[in-house]
């Protein structure tokens, strides 16, 4: 597996761009859901971030909607199940964590996506699992745990998985899938189509479980600036920008080596998290982001 560029067998900077914008969007992503549990519900929180992300959209997709048409047709079945698993599930699975397990918990979870990649590589796709692939996951995985411990190994113990935790593994299977479909299945339509018709089919999943929730609710939405400035970032940076780039960097470097940069994401949010305490990077944030970088290496390795 490799990230070619003009036949180097490298990654360029663009590439390197690409791969790494989308965990840094997303772990911004992270906290801002972590700083909306209990004011705005989590599934409404996802719905609400599409729809925005969806009408700022259309003004660019909505003519190539209509010249599409027919190819949109032909892979329904395959835009649906890509805007289920994205926009519907992962998401809102994501924020639905964030209200009952910590950050940590969370974070160690989807650090573990590039091990869901390889399983569902292999057993739905074919892909062969290379030993580096293994090795490169590992590293990874090892990176992430250091950072979140603060180097120190003995807090791994003192961890408590409550079921958000398991909502963030069922984000987790559900990224790996959707991800394996964009690379292997995706529809020949341009970017801004297939994105905005996984936002249609997503809404749409979604809205009868919005309804519920809202329906459901023990006080009312707090509606404020706070509210508003939530809702402008999830809707433009970690949902259009950041799944832009994430399309460009699969078509560019497969689907494998992209999954290995996610593991960026929960370094990236202990990064943002420290700095908005006034806490700067210590010396365990530079050995993950060591672990991880040689995981990167190895995964993408010829």
């Amino acid at each position: 597996m490799q990230a070619t560029t003009h036949g180097t067998g490298r990654i360029d900077w663009t590439t390197l761009f690409l791969l790494t914008f989308p965990p840094l969007s997303w772990a911004g992503n992270a906290i801002v859901g972590r700083l909306a549990a209990g004011t705005v519900p989590p599934v409404t929180l996802n719905f609400v971030r599409w729809l925005l992300a969806g009408i700022l959209l259309a003004p660019y997709a909505w003519r190539g909607v209509v010249e599409h048409r027919a190819t949109l047709r032909r892979h329904a079945g395959v835009i649906i199940a890509m805007g289920v698993l994205s926009i519907a599930s992962y998401n809102a699975l994501q924020y639905l964590a964030l209200t009952t397990s910590t950050p940590i918990n969370v974070t160690l979870i989807g650090a573990s996506t590039p091990l869901f990649l390889l399983v569902i590589g292999a057993t739905c796709f074919g892909e062969r699992v290379k030993p580096w692939h293994i090795a490169g996951a590992l590293l990874c995985l090892v990176g992430v745990c250091f950072v979140l411990v603060r180097g120190e190994p003995g807090r791994l113990a003192q961890l408590d998985f409550v079921a958000g935790d398991l909502f963030m593994l069922a984000a987790t299977i559900a990224w790996s899938a959707y991800t394996w479909l964009l690379r292997k299945q995706r529809p020949a339509l341009p970017l801004p189509v297939l994105l905005f018709a996984q936002i249609v089919t997503g809404l749409v999943a979604s809205a009868p479980v919005t309804a519920w929730e809202l329906m459901t609710l023990q006080q009312p939405l707090q509606w404020n600036g706070k509210v508003a400035a939530i809702l402008l970032y999830v809707a433009t940076i970690p949902s259009l920008l950041a799944y832009f780039a994430w399309d460009r960097a699969i078509a560019r470097a497969g689907a494998q080596l992209p999954v290995f940069f996610i593991t960026l994401t929960p370094v990236f949010a202990a990064l943002l998290s420290t700095l908005l305490l006034g806490d700067w990077p210590r010396w365990y944030h530079a050995a993950g982001m060591g672990a991880i970088g040689a995981g990167i290496w190895m995964a993408q390795r010829r």
